[in-house]
């Protein structure tokens, strides 16, 4: 087994990495781009300095208060919380649906993956009324059992319990591309080797899926850090309620700048951590390999409980609050509320969503190229640099862009481009993490290769390495697609005057209380970013032209 790690955990000889550990400089046509993409990303972070350095000594003696360190903690808390129970669950999800004999796989992988379209404030208001101390689960137990109250979801778990259902796919998508792209070789030789599908798993399959989970996580981690919706619904204070009341309250902005660089402190040690842990371990063969997906495992007397796992979740994280929202709808219309058609709607946020998705994926492959085959110090700036947006509400965000397109650029102020440009800078790392852990799975030896048969670097780049990191590209493009689709700070503030999507549409109903509108809009975010994703796990689900591998007996 000692000769397997090797294989997984070294590189090829040659290409970016040399024989004794020496990085060779990355070509401007990488770098340049790639630092052109960090320093626009990380123009939130110049308005956050700008406006802390003006609020002078007022910003220091808030961060200094109490009851700033407990609100960081409490934020700690549901941190890592959260990301533990994505883990969790998004692994054996993944190997459920790719590597076993599970009834229906691409089924269980659509209805797994939907919960990222929900958006967290429609989520903690679903989970408010259906399992508060007297929502609808205690009103049905109440004839039956004689229930009447339940203990209160407010607080700690459920805000944990909310943003886990919606954020474990974040590792979920990027775990199952990882497994689709594994050499079976490096399984078959274990099993040869007389070890066991626990051993093989323990030893291989999930030290391969580190980068994949890694990213994943990095991704839940922020998600969860910069959520607003979840967490001010179901009352447990953290750093992103304290700045959004910091914008609403304050006349001096520098504080909630103040608060924000924080919240940016918090991300980077996060960064750092996944960075530490990732190291810089190789996840790529020397060899040729095989190619194809490996068999598939039969689950036998486990076959029950996976399919029993698989339903529970789907009921959790999307049927229960789906049958929520349609209660609300037939509950409004039966009560005469009219239904307004949401046609421009979808149209809108179809446009918006498609253009960041496709925005972000071809901003992340000059970033992952460098990041991935030409690691440095310089590589990890730029890297860290563009993860910034993530780490700070939509609201921050949008802020920040008006305030550099009022000064700089005015004709960009309330433009599609500058939305489009405020959602790249959301979640851009989504499509990094996706593109990076595909990449970090290819061999340089095929690129260098194609090299010296003649192909410049741009055809290399079209005709071997996109074709070899495609699932990547596509499950970055599903994810920044269907983020875009529920954003709701940005577009409020960024939009152009009268344009509406269905995430502002929920919002705006929601708030006037026309409950049955918000709940109409909400269903159909999801039956709309349902259908793209159904057609993306199609595509990805099986290779074209051959049958599904038989299970291995």
């Amino acid at each position: 087994m000692v000769s397997i790690a090797r294989v997984i955990r070294v590189s090829a000889p040659g290409g970016p990495i040399g024989r004794m550990g020496r990085w060779t400089r990355a070509p401007a046509v990488i770098w340049v781009p790639a630092l052109a993409v960090a320093l626009v990303l990380a123009l939130p972070l110049v308005y956050l300095v700008i406006r802390t350095v003006g609020a002078g000594d007022d910003a220091w003696a808030l961060l200094f208060r109490w009851r700033t360190v407990m609100i960081l903690l409490r934020t700690v808390a549901l941190v890592v919380t959260v990301t533990a129970a994505s883990v969790a669950i998004a692994v054996p999800v993944a190997w459920l649906t790719v590597r076993s004999n599970l009834p229906w796989p691409r089924f269980w992988s659509v209805v797994a993956a939907l919960p990222l379209v929900i958006p967290s404030f429609v989520a903690g208001l679903v989970v408010q009324v259906a399992l508060g101390p007297r929502g609808m689960l205690q009103q049905a137990l109440e004839p039956i059992f004689g229930v009447t109250e339940l203990p209160p979801i407010y607080g700690f778990p459920g805000a944990a319990l909310t943003l886990t259902l919606l954020s474990y796919p974040y590792v979920l998508l990027p775990a199952q591309s990882s497994l689709r792209r594994q050499d079976p070789s490096f399984e078959d030789a274990s099993r040869s080797l007389g070890h066991g599908r626990r051993a093989t798993f323990r030893r291989i399959t999930l030290p391969l899926l580190g980068p994949a989970v890694g990213a994943g996580s990095l991704l839940v981690a922020l998600y969860t850090l910069t959520d607003f919706g979840a967490v001010s619904l179901l009352r447990y204070e953290t750093f992103t309620w304290a700045i959004f009341v910091q914008f609403e309250s304050a006349f001096n902005r520098g504080l909630a700048a103040a608060l924000s660089l924080v919240l940016v402190g918090f991300a980077a040690v996060i960064l750092a951590a996944e960075a530490l842990a990732r190291g810089r371990a190789r996840f790529h063969g020397v060899g040729p390999g095989v190619t194809g997906e490996p068999a598939r495992v039969p689950l036998g007397r486990w076959m029950i409980p996976a399919v029993g796992f698989m339903t529970a979740l789907a009921t959790l994280a999307l049927v229960g609050p789906m049958g929520v929202l349609g209660y609300w709808v037939v509950r409004g219309v039966a009560a005469g509320e009219t239904l307004v058609g949401v046609g421009d709607l979808v149209l809108n946020s179809l446009l918006v969503a498609a253009l960041a998705a496709l925005a972000a994926a071809a901003a992340s492959l000059p970033v992952a190229a460098l990041v991935v085959r030409y690691p440095s110090r310089f590589a990890w700036a730029i890297e860290r640099a563009t993860y910034t947006g993530f780490a700070l509400p939509g609201i921050v965000v949008a802020i920040a862009l008006v305030f550099f397109a009022v000064n700089l650029a005015r004709p960009l102020y309330q433009t599609l481009p500058l939305l489009i440009l405020a959602y790249v800078v959301l979640f851009f790392p989504a499509m990094l993490a996706a593109v990076r852990s595909a990449l970090a799975q290819v061999r340089p030896s095929l690129e260098d290769a194609a090299r010296t048969l003649g192909r410049s670097p741009i055809a290399t780049l079209l005709q071997v390495t996109l074709p070899l990191i495609w699932p990547g590209i596509a499950a970055g493009i599903g994810l920044v697609f269907l983020l875009t689709m529920k954003e709701l700070p940005a577009t409020l503030i960024l939009g152009p005057i009268g344009f509406r999507t269905l995430a502002t549409a929920t919002w705006s109903a929601a708030s006037e209380a026309f409950f049955a509108r918000a709940a109409m809009s909400a269903l159909v975010i999801v039956l709309v970013s349902g259908v793209p994703l159904l057609l993306l796990r199609l595509h990805m689900g099986r290779v074209p032209g051959q049958d599904p591998p038989p299970a291995r007996q």
